[in-house]
């Protein structure tokens, strides 16, 4: 496409992990910087990024599926794909007419000039050897994201996120409490770690820091309130846990990445715990903190899962002080070892454990609701009225979100107390503030 010196309104969308939205907030303020304008909707872009995931094989598809709707409707859009899968598939999809820049995830922060120049750039992420730290000053949501490393060394043996964003590296303490401190400043109070493996931060270091370290400091600052991204199980120390409930910023809201709770199919994802270790961190972190939002990711009919392996992982899910699962079936990656391996597991039966699993999930977040009715807690209320009801919501240190029947303006982007009081109709968790 022959670039038009005007073209200066953009639309972005971002598939994806939480690390995926913050760099399209980061991209968003760089072009916003340089003169262009966020358009309306898609008929009065000019420009059309969207930052790319490929955790599955279906997101991949559905990147190239929306870039070619974009095009079929306005063929004049200029089309950006960037993020992981751009990443991954640059060499498959540089000749699809419907694509006009492809940045990889390293390239990414430098869209203002490729737009310019017209000149896309995937760089090797291997080659990428140290964290590309880019602030954000101009953030318009309730909570800011603090990016505090990139990249993964586990090498899971399902998992092509490593190939697309390289090997770890570690923002430093100086620039994570700059980031902190810009964010305090402008009034947000709530801030979330994030990362693609945020438990390997300080790893890569000359000296290498703990974790742990890390939320030492994070304590000291004018922050009020601050929660983790995923973690493996196994960087869950007693010692951590021990810090981070004796906090009154930390919110008691866990994310444990734990894909299975069989050891004969974690062996073969390529994780180093047991299923056991698992129930017993869900212990832990309980006996810990009052009402915990445990929350989980678990991947079914990896291959040869076999049907008494998935029972296990049941049973062991009904155990699991949890209190929600993300359900995820099995998808085939290129280049990884899992996608070589015998005994895939059809689609239906993937499915059919899906379905079963997400049942599970669903009763024990019902019973994790059920805990916290007639409780009093602190909620953050957002910055904005629900889209849906026009009345204020919040979210609870533990991952609840409460929505009030109030219309008092002035209590947006405040920490209020309320009682929870009951689940309506459609299903909203109410409370009033106390």
């Amino acid at each position: 496409m022959i670039l038009k010196y005007i073209m200066k309104k953009f639309l972005i969308k971002t598939n994806g992990c939480k690390a995926n939205q913050l760099e399209s907030e980061i991209i968003k303020e760089k072009l916003l910087n340089s003169g262009y304008a966020e358009a309306k909707n898609i008929n009065d872009a000019e420009i059309y990024i969207l930052n790319s995931c490929s955790v599955t094989e279906n997101a991949d598809i559905d990147a190239l599926r929306a870039l070619r709707n974009i095009k079929s409707k306005n063929n004049a859009v200029y089309t950006v794909i960037t993020g992981c899968s751009a990443q991954l598939n640059a060499e498959n999809i540089k000749e699809l007419d419907y694509i006009d820049l492809i940045l990889g995830n390293d390239d990414k922060f430098g869209i203002v000039d490729a737009i310019k120049e017209n000149t896309g750039k995937v760089s090797d992420i291997f080659k990428v050897k140290t964290f590309n730290n880019q602030p954000i000053h101009n953030y318009s949501k309730t909570r800011g994201y603090v990016k505090i490393q990139d990249g993964c060394n586990n090498y899971c043996s399902y998992c092509t996120i490593p190939l697309a964003r390289g090997n770890s590296r570690s923002n430093n303490i100086e620039n994570i409490l700059e980031q902190i401190k810009i964010y305090s400043d402008a009034n947000i109070k709530e801030i979330v770690l994030t990362g693609i493996h945020i438990g390997q931060w300080g790893e890569d270091f000359d000296t290498p820091a703990d974790f742990l370290r890390l939320i030492e400091e994070i304590e000291k600052t004018d922050i009020k309130r601050y929660r983790l991204g995923s973690l493996n199980p196994l960087e869950i120390s007693d010692n951590l846990l021990k810090v981070l409930s004796q906090s009154e910023k930390f919110c008691p809201h866990f994310h444990l990445s734990l894909q299975s709770l069989n050891d004969r199919v974690l062996y073969n994802m390529n994780r180093h715990y047991s299923a056991q270790e698992c129930l017993e961190l869900t212990d832990k972190i309980e006996q810990h903190f009052n009402i915990p939002f445990i929350g989980s990711d678990i991947i079914v009919g990896f291959p040869d899962e076999s049907d008494e392996d998935f029972e296990i992982t049941c049973n062991n899910a009904i155990k699991a002080k949890l209190s929600n699962i993300h359900v995820f079936p099995y998808s085939i990656r290129r280049n990884t070892k899992a996608a070589e391996m015998k005994n895939q597991v059809p689609e239906k039966v993937k499915h059919l454990r899906a379905e079963k699993l997400h049942k599970i999930a669903n009763e024990k977040y019902k019973n994790f609701i059920e805990k916290n009715i007639g409780t009093t807690a602190e909620i953050l209320v957002e910055k904005r009225p629900d889209k849906h009801t026009g009345f204020p919501k919040g979210i609870t240190k533990n991952y609840l979100t409460i929505h009030l029947n109030d219309t008092n303006k002035d209590i947006y982007n405040t920490i209020q107390n309320v009682r929870i009081e009951a689940v309506d109709s459609i299903g909203h968790i109410t409370g009033k503030i106390i």
